[in-house]
């Protein structure tokens, strides 16, 4: 029997709990973030509603290019920037790597994107 089950009540003593719940809370945690990222960015839940919404699906190529607009805003300083892929429009918080909304091509026209300080054209 395992050291740290009490022979006669059969339950583990309070160490073993705690280092279970701790392991599963960090897989957890740890889980959580691959999921929501995707070649260095997240999504927020309001990207990831609009993307579905909208039903625009992202190639891994498109994601790439994403990764590398979001690098090259960095590198000029931009904080939220309009990244501009295959007539998807994404606005991104550059410091956190997080989409935080997107628009396919047929809601481009006639919108006006604001709270931005950079574009890139990927």
């Amino acid at each position: 029997m395992n050291s740290n089950v009490n022979k006669v009540t059969g339950l583990q003593s309070v160490p073993a709990l705690q280092k279970q719940e701790k392991t599963s809370g960090d897989f957890s945690k740890i889980l959580k973030q691959k999921i929501g990222t995707t070649k260095g960015l997240k999504f927020s839940k309001h990207a990831e509603m609009r993307l579905q919404s909208r039903n625009i699906q992202l190639s891994d190529a498109q994601k790439d290019k994403i990764s590398k607009a979001v690098n090259r805003a960095e590198e000029k300083g931009v904080k939220d920037s309009l990244i501009l892929v295959d007539n998807i429009a994404l606005v991104v918080n550059i410091k956190n790597k997080t989409v935080i909304t997107a628009v396919n091509s047929n809601e481009l026209k006639d919108n006006v994107f604001t709270n931005i300080d950079g574009a890139v054209f990927a």
